[in-house]
Formats: structure tokens, C-alpha cells, sequence
């Protein structure tokens, strides 16, 4: 299937993140490598030295330092993921969320699948192509189960107040030692994807040249064809924003 063509092959911005998802995505990218990093610093403390205790290390590395950290980003993160699906709702640029139970996202997301296994020369023009929609649900959901967890842990010393009720409920029922393995290795899969997605965003902006990295500082991503999710940008009068 052909490209559809701009007017005279000219360029045009398409005004897509809002400022919500702009600045909660930045401060989520910081608590993530914040809260990995001082995780693997509580699972495997650093020794205060020779015949020493963690406990006993230089206070900067203390292992009571090193979770109180964690503990301020494991809020500062939800906090930020809360504010993120609240602009999700208000603003139809940030929600391009894959639609599964259609045809043609399938078609699509084979197809983008097939170009990045270097067995289709190239891709439909997309805002945000449907493999990388289906990736941001997946994390979505890791992000809920490493909250879910991560706050089932944080509150069971005081197992009957409140908040350990809507979070540690289950842990009755698995155990704690259950959630420790699960909360770790989340952590490791969504380090995982990070690295993946970083990869992704890059070979994008140098191949296909459409603002893909900018577009996370500015909002906008610049295309030379019509995008084949051009609908999703459209509100109900048929308008669609553009920069």
C-alpha cells in the first residue's frame, strides 16, 4: 500500500504528548533508575568494610539511607503514574492505547513486527506504531504490579491499619517471601524493556527521521507522510491538532 503524501512533500508537526505525559514520563525515567539502582542496593547491601556489618557502612551507603530513598521515589513514581493516567483520560494525544480487537491493529503490529526483524524494508507512517502501543500496556501493567507490591511490603509492619488492607491483602494468602521475588524481578523486567525501548526510540529517529526522541521534549512529532493512526488525533468535531 502506497503512502499518502503531504501537499507538496512538505513536512508537517503533529502536536501529540501533552505537557502531563511530557513531564510524569521524565520524572518516572529518573524513579525508575532510582528505585532499580537503591533495589539492588537493599538486596545485596555494600559491607561497611572488613569484619563489618552493612549496617555499619559510611552513612551515604547505609542500608537504612539506601531504603528510606527508596521509599521516597516508590511514592514520588506513583504519584507521577497517577497524575499519568489522569492525562491519559483529559488529553486524546496521550492515549493511544492499542486497539486489539481489530484487524487492522493486528495487520499492523505484524507488520512493524516484520520490519524490525529486518524482513520488510519498511513500515506504514505511524504517530505510535501499534507494536509500541501493545509495549507501553505491557509496562502499564508491571508498573501497577510493582506498586501493588512494593506498598504490600511498605505497610505490612503495621499489618491492620488501612493501607496495608488494600495492599497486602493477598499476601496472606502467597506469602511475603512471594511478593519479594515478585517485586524483584518486575524490577528486572522493566529494566529489561527500558534498555529495549531506549534501543527502539534511537534506530527510529536515525532511520525514519520523524522526531521520535524530540517528540518526548517538545510534544510534537514531524512527519512527511500521513499517518496511518491519523484518526486516533481526531476529536469528535474531526480536528486534529497540529503544530
Amino acid at each position: 500500500m502506497a503512502k499518502l503524501v503531504h501537499p507538496k512533500g512538505q513536512l508537517k508537526k503533529y502536536y501529540i504528548f501533552s505537557p502531563f505525559l511530557r513531564i510524569f514520563h521524565w520524572i518516572m525515567v529518573w524513579c525508575i533508575a532510582g528505585l532499580f539502582i537503591t533495589g539492588l542496593l537493599i538486596m545485596d547491601p555494600i559491607s561497611g568494610g572488613p569484619g563489618h556489618e552493612p549496617t555499619f557502612a559510611d552513612w551515604r551507603l547505609s542500608v537504612d539511607l539506601i531504603r528510606n530513598i527508596h521509599f521516597v521515589l516508590g511514592f514520588i513514581f506513583t504519584a507521577s503514574f497517577t497524575l499519568r493516567i489522569y492525562g491519559w483520560i483529559i488529553n486524546r494525544g496521550d492515549r493511544l492505547l492499542p486497539k486489539f480487537w481489530t484487524t487492522k491493529y493486528m495487520e499492523e503490529t505484524v507488520e512493524v513486527a516484520l520490519h524490525y526483524s529486518l524482513l520488510k524494508y519498511s513500515h506504514k507512517p505511524y504517530l505510535r506504531n501499534p507494536l509500541a502501543r501493545g509495549s507501553y500496556l505491557a509496562l502499564y501493567v508491571m508498573v501497577l504490579v510493582e506498586i501493588v507490591t512494593g506498598f504490600a511490603m511498605y505497610y505490612m509492619p503495621n499489618s491492620t491499619g488501612v493501607p496495608a488492607s488494600i495492599f497486602g491483602w493477598s499476601i496472606g494468602m502467597y506469602g511475603e517471601m512471594i511478593f519479594h521475588w515478585v517485586h524483584h524481578y518486575f524490577a528486572w523486567f522493566i529494566m529489561f524493556f527500558a534498555m529495549g525501548h531506549v534501543y527502539m526510540v534511537f534506530r527510529a529517529d536515525l532511520m525514519e527521521r520523524e522526531g521520535e526522541a524530540a517528540s518526548m521534549f517538545s510534544g510534537t512529532k514531524t512527519l512527511a507522510h500521513i499517518p496511518s493512526d491519523i484518526d486516533d488525533l481526531k476529536d469528535k468535531k474531526g480536528h486534529i491538532a497540529e503544530d
